[in-house]
């Protein structure tokens, strides 16, 4: 099994469903979208540029995307912690995943690396 599989396998349900649903809408939402396993953690690249990842929030206990660019989004769910540029976006995994949202937020994301 490789690292990357693992990191999802690894996480109790209904974190586990909501990661790998949000690992499907990433690779779903660009074509120049690739997946990588970077510092222990599944990255989105663009034209080979990491322009997001999938991790879980410490303290909130859920998942979330992390924005490499983040700073130059201006969403006010967006949340910016203690990082200069990057910003974060959490998914409560016991609830519906708001789709239309977390594809606008990727378009903006992705239409930085044109």
């Amino acid at each position: 099994m490789l690292p990357i599989d693992h990191y999802f396998l690894k996480h109790d349900e209904p974190t586990k469903s909501c990661l790998q649903a949000l690992r499907e809408i990433m690779l779903a939402s660009d074509k120049r979208v690739t997946e990588a396993w970077k510092y222990g953690m599944p990255f989105y690249c663009v034209n080979g540029k990491m322009a997001a990842y999938l991790w879980t929030h410490k303290k909130y206990k859920q998942p979330y995307i992390g924005i490499v660019e983040g700073a130059s989004l201006h969403d006010p769910e967006l949340l910016q912690e203690k990082r200069a540029r990057m910003k974060i976006l959490l998914v409560d995994p016991t609830k519906d995943i708001p789709i239309r949202k977390v594809k606008r937020i990727l378009k903006e994301v992705f239409s930085l690396y044109d």
